[in-house]
């Protein structure tokens, strides 16, 4: 094997495993339905301390350092990028209280946990406690994605999340200039003029990082393929140049660029924030397998009865103080309020940023500065084990889940959308018709589905329409380019397997057939909406059929020789549709079919 110095790994067989690790890490708990961050602390404590395999500090070098704090740059930026002005509607106040009122309040109760809680000294819990206000969007995203939070609670934490995230870093600034104030013969002047210079020169930059670079992509000074290499240069840039002026004020100057390139509506938005997502997934998943197998087996026998009092006093008295403070005689409904408080999970940053402070506290003579690297660990791990298991079970307790099973939304209100729908609701499943034609939801009302009157493809839809709740989508209006354009435009939020339409009525014609990157998967038996809607009025109808082992589907297709297999429920509650090509399950599943009308129901 190829080792690297001191018998370690060689860096590139370093970078393969963490990336392996990270990647895996989160397609076994797609598989499995579990928190991802959970299996990649589990995979970097393994490989690190656990088997001694991969050690960061002694593979990498020099390069950690620069490595972590470029990937937390380049997340916190994509979580900037996320954050549409519009998207906060309703949750606006309460966001501004949490940051406004709960990052204070959050410094106060966390240096007081850590004084008493930990037995730190003031000018350490200080430090830490400001450290301690961001909550982790590397955590975060994940763990909303799999919770299927209704789009308010979701607002609030996500926003805080990113918001807090460069706050807290420069609240940790700020306490250690005042440590250093107190230890050295530094002026408080002096430290008060750095503090201010280095904040607004990070804003200024950010700001005009964002304008400049927006201003250019609109007014097509820089090519389509060179957007996403433009954008990932200023990026660094701009977080090295404000890093230079004042450590750690990188994170507001990217998180601010970020914010004002969401909020100018660039044509181009979507396709820049889709590439961030998918490094970001990369980042995150490597960042943390670096930062858990970083961790030396003396520091984690260092953990005590101690360090988990103060984890318990965080999660259960010192968080939840701050937020219900904070949001005291606001409109946030209770459930939320709880559910926010009981919510806070640490990640990359609060380790990497303690990891920083504590070595330079220990440097100018504070004694327990080296502590905070180890309680940090103890409550990214504790806070990401304990949020990651009961955030989506304190949701439904709270009743804040968009749904209890992932639905369908079928957008297109004709009379097979209507009979489809009814269906689906037979299975228990939330089912939503949308169309922009109000005449056409008038027969789904009736029916007493659930409709959205406008464009799914909206700005308005995307604010208003909650698609948290909707796992798959079915495109079925009487425009066949119009449904091919909503199943490409959402394939990569729901996934390709994910979005059907009708056959196009042209797709014959070899002439106007689309490529397979276009349009979504068939359904049923592949048939155009004017056949599937025939159907319907010669007497066809949705029915729904359970599957066992004493009536499986070769029973079924003798009692129902020409039906048409159009999804199955499994014991598990997934729906999945069938195409032509698909097989139902033979057993142990409930069958929707589009059947002949029964001979004594057609003469009734």
């Amino acid at each position: 094997m190829a080792t690297g110095t001191e018998g370690g790994l060689a860096p590139l067989l370093g970078f393969a495993l963490v990336g392996g690790l990270g990647v895996g890490a989160q397609w076994l708990a797609w598989r499995l339905r579990m928190p991802a961050i959970v299996l990649m602390l589990a995979a970097g404590l393994a490989v690190g301390p656990g088997l001694g395999l991969l050690d960061p500090g002694r593979d990498f070098g020099d390069l950690l350092q620069p490595m972590v704090a470029i990937a937390v740059a380049i997340i916190l930026f994509e979580g900037g990028l996320s954050l549409n002005v519009h998207s906060l509607s309703d949750a606006a106040a309460g966001v501004r209280r949490l940051v406004v009122l709960g990052a204070p309040l959050g410094w106060l109760a966390s240096a007081a946990a850590l004084h008493w809680g930990a037995g730190l000294s003031w000018e350490t819990s200080a430090v830490f406690g400001g450290i301690m206000i961001v909550t982790g969007p590397t955590v975060i995203a994940p763990l909303l994605r799999q919770a299927r939070l209704r789009r308010r609670p979701a607002a609030l934490l996500q926003w805080e999340a990113i918001v807090n995230d460069p706050v807290g870093a420069l609240a940790a600034v700020l306490a250690f200039e005042v440590v250093l104030v107190l230890r050295t013969a530094t002026g408080v002047g002096e430290a008060v003029v750095d503090l201010a210079l280095g904040i607004a020169v990070a804003s200024a930059l950010g700001l005009a990082a964002g304008w400049a670079l927006a201003r250019g992509f609109a007014r097509g000074r820089v090519p389509e393929y060179m957007k996403v290499p433009v954008l990932f240069a200023s990026v660094l840039g701009v977080f090295a140049l404000s890093d230079f002026v004042l450590h750690e004020s990188g994170l507001l100057a990217v998180t601010l660029m970020g914010l004002w390139i969401a909020n100018v509506e660039l044509p181009s938005y979507v396709e820049l924030r889709r590439f961030k997502e998918h490094a970001t997934v990369l980042l995150v998943s490597g960042v943390f397998i670096l930062l858990a197998a970083d961790m030396d087996r003396a520091t984690l026998a260092a953990l005590d009865l101690q360090a988990l009092l103060f984890v318990l006093v965080v999660v259960l008295v010192a968080r939840p103080v701050a937020v219900l403070l904070s949001l005291a005689g606001s409109d946030v409904p209770w459930p939320e309020r709880l559910l926010v408080a009981f919510t806070g999970p640490r990640g990359v940053v609060l380790v990497a940023v303690a990891g920083l402070f504590g070595a330079r506290l220990a440097e100018i003579g504070v004694a327990d500065g080296a502590a905070m690297a180890p309680l940090a660990f103890a409550l990214v791990g504790a806070t990401v084990v304990l949020h990651g298991f009961t955030l989506a079970p304190l949701a439904r307790l709270l009743g804040l889940t968009a749904a209890d099973r992932p639905g369908v939304l079928i957008v297109g209100g004709g009379p097979w959308s209507v009979a489809l729908a009814e269906a689906l609701a037979k299975l228990d499943l939330p089912v939503m018709i949308a169309d922009p034609n109000h005449a056409r939801l008038r027969a789904a009302r009736e029916a007493g589905i659930d409709t959205f009157f406008g464009d799914v493809l909206s700005e308005g839809a995307e604010h208003r329409l909650d698609l948290v709740r909707y796992e798959q989508i079915v495109a079925a209006t009487d425009n066949d380019a119009y449904n091919t354009l909503v199943t490409t435009d959402l394939a990569p939020e729901f996934g390709r397997e994910k979005v059907f339409q009708l056959r196009r009525s042209q797709d014959a014609s070899r002439r106007h057939a689309l490529p397979a990157t276009l349009g979504g998967r068939a359904i049923g038996a592949d048939e155009t909406l004017e056949d599937a809607q025939a159907r319907l009025r010669e007497g066809w109808e949705f029915r729904v059929t359970t599957l066992t082992e004493e009536f499986d589907l070769a029973a079924w297709r003798g009692k129902n020789p020409d039906a048409i297999p159009v999804a199955t429920l499994d014991e598990a509650g997934e729906l999945r549709f069938l195409g032509p090509e698909d097989a139902p399950q033979e057993s142990d599943t409930r069958l929707m079919s589009l059947s002949p009308q029964r001979e004594e129901r057609r003469g009734a």
